[in-house]
C-alpha cells in the first residue's frame, strides 16, 4: 500500500496497525517517486493531499488494478474523482475505520 501526502490524521499509522505494509510519500507525488513506492505491484493508494490528484491518473496508469482512495476533507477535483474509487472525509470517518475496510 501506498499512502501519499501529509498524514495528520493517521490514516497510515492505522493501515499499519492492522498488518498492512505501508509505503509514505511526503511532498510533490510524481511517476518517479510512485515507481519507486513500488506503485506497479501495490493493492491500494491512498491520497490525503487533493492538490496532488493528478497522482491518482499516475498511479492508475502505472498500475489499472490499484484502488484509489482520498482520504481528505478537501474537495476531490472532478478529473480525478472519476477515477477514484473511494473518497472518505476524516470529518466524517476517523482512520482506524477506514482502514478496518480498507484492509478487510
Amino acid at each position: 500500500m501506498v499512502v501519499a501526502g501529509p498524514d495528520g490524521d493517521g490514516i497510515a499509522d492505522a493501515l499499519e496497525a492492522r498488518g498492512a505494509a505501508v509505503t509514505r510519500l511526503d511532498g510533490v507525488v510524481t511517476g518517479e517517486r510512485l515507481d519507486d513506492a513500488g506503485i506497479a505491484d501495490a493493492t491500494l493508494y491512498v491520497l490525503t493531499d487533493a492538490a496532488e490528484a493528478t497522482s491518482i491518473a499516475v498511479a492508475k496508469e502505472r498500475n489499472p488494478d490499484v484502488r484509489a482512495v482520498v482520504y481528505s476533507d478537501d474537495a476531490l477535483p472532478e478529473f480525478a474523482a472519476a477515477q477514484t474509487d473511494l473518497a472518505v472525509d476524516p470529518a466524517l470517518l476517523d482512520a482506524d475505520v477506514v482502514a478496518e475496510e480498507l484492509v478487510a
